[in-house]
């Protein structure tokens, strides 16, 4: 048994950088709790979330028996669906009443991303807060989202706790706000409850990689704040030593791995630590499930003939050359967190630069690593980073400059506690984003875009403001149009060659071609398909990887780059110049 399930409180949160493995010891937590006799409702409200398929149980907002566990349940909360069942309880009482034009202005203003955060929230709040669901389940386990996402999903109580005690805005969040007052209290007992240690416990689920491992310090001190005390860290998926056959890349893999075991910070080193072994397959089933609770490997040999041909498939090199064809463009990099976006758009622009093109390489992932990636901090391309606090902190200077300067005192007042809204930071991220993609109609432009679930409401609101800026300035050519312009915009979707991943990534396709974007590659990364793999756990891993490749170079896309797992991090110049190479 794993010493985070030992004495659990009623409510477990997982969290961690996307890809480490939260949904994985969120369901194998459940699944053991709810053997043990204990009665388990495990949630998601991560926009990429797939607990159901791990249980290979449908569902959705509704609580939902899962096959074959007795005493298990689950349900995912999507936070869009949330939205429109929010937006509906404002504006179906008001119906009939109201004149049709009114009534649309009001669903408008209920269309943002704003109001899908308010509502996801009020989901999370009501399971918190629920007496009935406290006497009828024993554990509740939230398999919450990607590490900036849980931070500002955490976050919103207290902001919009403050909000409300400062009084309505007049812009940007009367429409959400309609809904809000009333559930004030409500708010304030889901923070007791989650700064109550005897209550709820925070895992931190981490990789043995320095970039997931500064993200869980990171998230440990912000939830600390918060009043989440009660933390466990989990480091996931590290290889055995026993396993390495002597394999050069899986010594490699072990003994990078055990660097940052044993210089965790102290911080993180001084809570409760489990280790997690790789497992030889992804972890689908129950069986599988309950092998990463116990915390050992089982035995397993290859069941069956295996021939690794790492050849067939293109490089990141070739990728490369294809953009350099043009000297300008913008060129996005999409994918679930933990895939290595980071890297790849670090690579990509350190080659086009290489290449003699003038480069701007950028993010807009509030746990973004691009400086320590680059490991440089004079880089000889252009390099920014959308950061939310900042840019909020420039729009509401902005905003108070040019309105605030005609107001008399109430006025500027009433302005001013509208800006402190959390909707203010969605509005002015994305301003800075139109105006970054400007440049690429001179020059390279490489986002490094957030985890899947920002990157749609990304893309959302990018649109809200294509509709705006239609209305007001016909000539103009908006974010949208310029994201649909092929010639312009190269979309590359990066993931890994894991069921869960790829699953992912292809629903983010499809949500890009019903906006009329269209994908113009993928990169799979850290590939196990490679020539010359002796150890027999990396080749187990590369028989489950091979045929999925082929699967998304035979349904999903036409242009894929594979990127074989590297025996070093990729970190600096020098390491990405190569990667960009192979």
């Amino acid at each position: 048994m794993l010493k985070y399930l030992t004495q659990a409180p009623r409510y477990l949160f997982f969290t961690g950088k996307g890809g480490v493995g939260k949904t994985s010891h969120a369901c194998s937590s459940a699944l053991a709790l709810a053997e043990s006799g204990k009665k388990v409702l495990i949630v998601s409200t991560d926009p990429a979330s797939n607990i159901g398929q791990v249980f290979d149980t449908e569902m959705g907002d509704l609580i939902t028996p899962i096959h074959y566990v007795e005493n298990l349940y689950g349900m995912e909360i999507d936070p869009q669906i949330a939205a429109r069942h929010y937006r509906e309880r404002i504006v179906q009482p008001i119906r009939g009443k109201l004149p049709a034009s009114i009534v649309k202005s009001i669903e408008e203003q209920l269309s943002g991303a704003c109001t899908t955060e308010v509502a996801a929230f009020d989901e999370f709040t009501r399971l918190l807060t629920d007496e009935s669901l406290q006497k009828d389940f024993d554990h509740i386990i939230f398999d919450t989202a990607p590490t900036g996402h849980t931070i500002r999903l955490l976050q919103l109580p207290g902001a919009w706790n403050e909000f409300l005690e400062y009084g309505k805005g007049d812009t940007s969040c009367l429409g959400p706000l309609a809904g809000l007052e009333k559930q004030r209290v409500k708010y304030a007992n889901a923070i007791s409850v989650l700064s109550d240690e005897t209550k709820t416990r925070l895992v931190l689920v981490a990789r043995a990689q320095s970039a997931t491992i500064k993200e869980a310090e990171k998230t440990h001190l912000e939830l600390a704040e918060l009043g989440l005390t009660d933390q466990y860290l989990v480091l996931n998926g590290l290889y055995p030593e026993s396993g390495s056959g002597n394999d050069p890349l899986a010594l490699a893999i072990i003994d990078r791995e055990q660097k940052v075991v044993k210089q965790l910070p102290g911080l993180l080193a001084k809570l409760p630590i489990d280790q997690v072994p790789l497992l030889s397959s992804n972890v689908l089933g129950l069986e599988s499930l309950r092998t990463l609770t116990s915390g050992t490997q089982p035995t397993q040999t290859i069941s069956r003939s295996f021939a690794i041909d790492a050849d067939k498939y293109n490089s990141l090199s070739s990728l490369i050359d294809q953009l350099s064809t043009q000297d300008h463009g913008l060129v996005m990099l999409m994918g679930k967190g933990g895939v290595g976006k980071t890297t790849m758009a670090a690579a990509i622009a350190s080659k086009l630069f290489d290449k003699g093109f003038d480069v701007h390489l950028t993010t807009s992932d509030p746990a973004a690593h691009l400086q320590y990636t680059l490991n440089s901090d004079e880089t000889k391309f252009s390099v920014s980073k959308i950061d939310p606090v900042s840019e909020t902190k420039r729009y509401r200077e902005t905003i108070l400059k040019e309105k605030g300067a005609s107001l008399d005192e109430d006025g500027r007042k009433l302005l001013e506690e509208d800006l402190r809204s959390p909707c203010t930071e969605e509005i002015a991220v994305f301003q800075t984003f139109s105006e970054i993609i400007k440049q690429a109609d001179k020059k390279f432009v490489i986002m490094d875009t957030a985890p899947t679930g920002h990157t749609l409401l990304l893309l959302d609101a990018t649109g809200a403001y294509h509709k705006e800026m239609t209305r007001q300035k016909k000539a103009v050519e908006t974010p949208l149009l310029k994201l649909q312009n092929q010639a312009l915009t190269k979309i590359i979707i990066t993931t890994l060659a894991e069921p869960t991943p790829v699953q992912e990534a292809k629903d983010l396709q499809q949500d890009l071609q019903r906006a009329n974007i269209e994908p113009w590659a993928w990169i799979i990364n850290n590939s196990l398909v490679q020539n010359g793999i002796k150890a027999e756990l990396l080749q187990e891993r590369a028989a489950s990887q091979q045929p999925l490749i082929d699967k998304v170079i035979n349904e999903y896309t036409s242009r894929v780059a594979v990127v074989a797992m590297q025996k070093s991090e990729p970190v600096g110049e020098k390491a990405l110049k190569q990667l960009a190479s192979s």
